[in-house]
């Protein structure tokens, strides 16, 4: 049975299409087969999201925590610059609101993706607009230690000229090095 949407060939008791997760529309087929079982090992009815999808979804969620940080920072900022402006130098007081602007920035984006990736939405905003969702390799939803794991591992996928990112492209189940560390995947929920 060959797909309709990709034009694979497929099984003919296939389900679902083995290159690009489709549902066949197979009317015999599909009503002679049970709902799927969603086990990734075994031909996943969900799709994996590829680069391009994660890329537009992390440009998305970068804009969303930037907006966010200079909410918070900024108001936060200038009552740190308040307070400092009678005992200390105009670079002290530019230092000092460079620094917690840093630490504002690196803790509201470290909670928004964990919280929101270990959240029952699964999702940043930027994946929810997409339709992609963070789970760990069975399909489950992942415990915020997973997704604290998940974060903090990015770092070694930015080393080597994002080589860790790239790998998205590339690999099978559509994964970079920070999800192979933290034993995740980012699924597409729809076509």
């Amino acid at each position: 049975m060959f797909c309709s949407k990709c034009g694979t060939k497929n099984e003919d008791h296939a389900r679902f299409c083995a290159e690009c997760g489709d549902q066949l529309t197979n009317y015999e087929t599909k009503a002679l087969q049970p709902e799927p079982v969603h086990n990734f090992n075994s031909g996943s009815p969900f799709l994996y999201a590829g680069f391009w999808y994660r890329t537009l979804a992390y440009i998305i969620d970068v804009i969303i925590g930037t907006v966010g940080v200079i909410m918070i920072a900024l108001p936060l900022g200038f009552a740190l610059g308040a307070s400092m402006a009678d005992t200390s130098s105009t670079s002290e007081i530019y230092s000092a609101g460079e620094a917690l602007g840093n630490v504002l920035g690196i803790l509201i984006n470290w909670l928004y993706f964990t919280i929101s990736e270990s959240s029952p939405w699964q999702a940043t905003l930027g994946k929810m607009l997409l339709g992609l969702r963070v789970t760990d390799e069975a399909g489950n939803r992942i415990s915020f230690g997973k997704a604290n794991g998940r974060y903090w591992s990015k770092i070694f996928s930015g080393l080597l000229l994002f080589a860790g990112y790239i790998m998205v492209a590339f690999t099978e189940k559509k994964q970079g090095l920070h999800d192979k560390i933290a034993g995740t995947l980012v699924l597409k929920t729809h076509a």
